[in-house]
């Protein structure tokens, strides 16, 4: 069928019209009136002859392991910088009406591979903003490489307490969780419960290690004990194998057997090595938190609060997947640069950045109030979601645990604790 003729008929009708119209006494007034109507609402719509405020992000991201428990958790091909594009989208939308533009430069990095080049490139091609996922060292790395060019990092992806505390750097804001907010989330819907007495099962990597210690704290930190504590080595092999049931229905209720007295047992495995093997297989039946079973993270792709349901919409309709915490946090980062630009009119990374830390400044993000920065450490303060992946179970801080500033500062180190000096 020809598609054409609507369209010809359309503007053969409006031209009958307007002669019409311009048979009448007045017309001319009426035809002036027109035009400057017309000529004001294009001069507010259509962008200026100026060139457009240009900002180009550049995304360094390292690719995460496949080797997961579940097939589902496999890392997606455009993981992490699925949401910087979808953020990339948004800030354009609200940019065209301001005369800004938003574009991604992307830099994704073999495990180990170092990030310092791409980093170079990027910079010597204006690019002033960094999104980041990367280790903690890498973090630092770039952190410092970037710093005489004024450039302004955002760490999406590092939990590490370090790089808040000891090892904190003036040019990098904090957009992923601690493990501390993270594992204070959970103590305190743990505490809330009255599930106060603890297993702790913890990995053999270092990282599982920080993770341990960062409930340990927590634990400390509101009233919990830790009846014992285990270890589980990581001896290597495939976690995806047909006898794997199999062996784990065996060796999982033998592991967790002849433990004291607990409520709940609580899996420290930032790995994926064995705390997906926990639920239903512990000696006792109690349930499991922490890298299994109830989860804190930043975001899941079962969230659908505070219409976040309309987010995770628009990213499946995009990317054909559910947004992933890493993928949020990158989408948060590109969101809060959005947002500065849009109120300062600036592209200069000291501006943005001091923007963003201002009182005034508070991100939307789905997860039921406004996210701001602390000013000591410039970690983003966020609610931390407490899932079972197939829907938010429970939100931190819970109620009742109170703060004189913030209930978000219930999660992590406070600024009494802090060891962070900003240079």
């Amino acid at each position: 069928m020809e598609k054409d003729p609507p369209r010809r008929m359309f503007t053969f009708q409006a031209k009958l019209n307007w002669r019409q119209v311009s048979c009448r006494p007045g017309w001319k007034a009426f035809s002036a009136l027109f035009a400057a109507a017309f000529a004001l609402v294009t001069g507010l719509v259509q962008p200026a002859d100026a060139d457009p405020l240009a900002v180009k992000v550049g995304v360094i991201h390292e690719a995460h392991s496949r080797e997961t428990i579940s097939i589902l958790d496999i890392p997606p091909a455009d993981d992490f910088i699925a949401g910087a594009r979808m953020a990339m989208d948004d800030n354009n939308t609200t940019g065209r009406f301001l005369d800004q533009s938003f574009s991604v430069v992307d830099a994704k990095l073999a495990p180990g591979e170092d990030p310092i080049a791409p980093l170079k490139e990027m910079l010597a091609d204006g690019v002033r903003f960094f999104i980041v996922d990367l280790p903690a060292a890498e973090v630092l790395a770039v952190a410092d490489a970037a710093r005489p060019s004024g450039a302004l990092v955002f760490n999406a992806g590092a939990p590490d307490e370090r790089l808040r505390e000891e090892d904190c750097r003036a040019n990098v804001i904090h957009v992923a969780p601690t493990r501390s907010m993270l594992t204070d989330g959970l103590a305190q819907y743990l505490i809330w419960k009255q599930w106060r007495r603890w297993l702790l099962v913890v990995g053999s990597h270092p990282e599982d290690q920080l993770l341990a210690e960062a409930y340990r704290r927590s634990a400390k930190k509101f009233g919990a004990k830790i009846v014992e504590e285990r270890v589980y080595q990581d001896t290597g092999g495939g976690r995806r194998s047909d006898s794997g049931s199999v062996q784990v229905q065996r060796q999982m209720p033998v592991f967790t057997q002849n433990a004291p007295g607990y409520d709940v047992l609580v899996a420290a495995d930032e790995n994926d090595v064995f705390a997906g093997y926990l639920p239903y297989r512990t000696w006792d039946p109690r349930p499991v938190v922490g890298s299994a079973g109830l989860r804190p993270v930043s975001w899941d792709p079962s969230h659908e609060l505070w219409g976040a349901a309309q987010l995770q919409s628009r990213f499946q309709r995009l990317f054909k997947r559910g947004m992933n915490a890493r993928d949020n946090q990158a989408w948060v980062a590109m969101r809060l640069i959005g947002d500065a630009v849009a109120h300062t009119k600036s592209v200069d990374p000291k501006t943005i950045h001091d923007d963003i830390l201002s009182p005034g400044f508070a991100l939307g993000a789905f997860k039921g109030q406004g996210l701001t920065v602390r000013d000591w450490n410039q970690q983003l303060r966020q609610p931390i979601l407490l899932t079972d992946g197939r829907g938010t179970v429970s939100v931190s801080p819970q109620e009742g645990f109170l703060h004189q500033t913030s209930e978000l500062d219930t999660l992590g180190l406070d600024r009494p604790e802090t060891k962070c000096k900003l240079h």
